[in-house]
């Protein structure tokens, strides 16, 4: 089973890439039994779509000043 750390480090990577089926499936189970793993996993994926919103904001920006 995986340890927060490895979970952390999983949940980052699963941004980037996809994950193996057998990281996938330690993965939810691990976020299944450990709430803090989970709401980690809520706040990257969260500031990983404000952080894409605001790029799209400011090339929106950038072409309106042309």
């Amino acid at each position: 089973m995986l340890n927060c750390k490895e979970t952390t480090r999983l949940l980052s990577d699963e941004m980037e890439h996809p994950l193996y089926a057998s990281q996938r499936f330690a993965l939810k189970l691990h976020l299944l039994m450990c709430r803090y793993c989970h709401n980690f996993g809520r706040h990257i994926k969260f500031l990983r779509r404000i952080g894409k919103a605001y790029g799209e904001l400011d090339e929106e920006r950038l072409r309106d000043a042309k």
